[in-house]
């Protein structure tokens, strides 16, 4: 039987195939010249003091199930921006994580935060559409991407000028990341055929690193006491999602992390 990866692989591929018909690639590409600029992510992390914070918008997951019944994509946003976080990450599958695309421009026009396109990223089409609703940057997943893919698909994201946040899972796909070009990199700390979390799994990692790398920590960050251990082991920044999701209070929540 199929791994929760597999089968979000096998909806993905067709529902991008099925996107292509109807908006076809050509017609996608004239939309690109009333896409807005293009902002500085990774800028916007290191922007310092402390650990970089991508706040997500994510209405549910697969392991999880709907984080927040009363589910307004750009009022989170919004109140993520009046926190202070560096940039906002928008989830946009719909069949497993109850997302949409047009989320994201709808966000875009609300927020002047810059936006990473959260979604299995798998054909040039969607580095476009991602280009057209407004990111800033682009989700790469290695664990799905073949040696060839990886590369193509950081290339295109490049060529539209915004950046590849380049994630990773399995310590052997390390390597092939960094042959990419990738200098944006998350480690997920849960694995996507499982769904377990262990936060020491960007720890174990980070030795491995390149010193001049821009690393992201996923999943799992919950407490000051994680963003401490992740910062002592040069962590750059984190991705924050169910935590905050959850949270009655997200002003609250940050200061907390934060340790303000």
């Amino acid at each position: 039987m199929p791994d929760i990866l597999d089968r979000i692989v096998a909806a993905k591929r067709q529902e991008t195939a099925e996107r292509r018909r109807s908006v076809p690639m050509e017609t996608l590409e004239k939309m690109l010249s009333g896409a807005p600029r293009v902002r500085d992510f990774r800028a916007a992390l290191e922007q310092g003091p402390g650990l970089g914070i991508i706040a997500e918008v994510k209405k549910a997951s697969p392991s999880a199930g709907v984080l927040r019944a009363d589910f307004d994509p750009v009022a989170i946003a919004r109140n993520y921006e009046s926190a202070g976080v560096n940039a906002v990450s928008v989830l946009t599958d719909e069949p497993f994580f109850q997302g949409r695309l047009s989320y994201l421009g709808d966000i875009r026009r609300a927020v002047a935060l810059p936006l990473l396109r959260k979604d299995f990223i798998l054909d040039a089409y969607q580095v476009v559409e991602a280009r057209v609703a407004g990111a800033d940057a682009v989700l790469l997943i290695a664990e799905i991407l073949s040696d060839t893919e990886l590369p193509a698909l950081q290339r295109a994201i490049e060529s539209h000028g915004m950046q590849a946040l380049v994630e990773l899972y399995e310590p052997d796909n390390l390597p092939r990341v960094l042959d990419a070009g990738a200098s944006l990199i998350g480690v997920n700390n849960r694995n996507l055929r499982t769904f377990e979390t262990r936060l020491e799994h960007t720890l174990e990692l980070m030795p491995r690193m390149p010193r001049d790398a821009c690393v992201v920590s996923e999943s799992g960050i919950q407490t000051r006491t994680d963003m401490q251990r992740l910062e002592a082991a040069g962590v750059k920044a984190v991705l924050i999602g169910e935590t905050l999701m959850r949270s009655d209070d997200v002003r609250t929540t940050l200061h907390a992390l934060r340790g303000g």
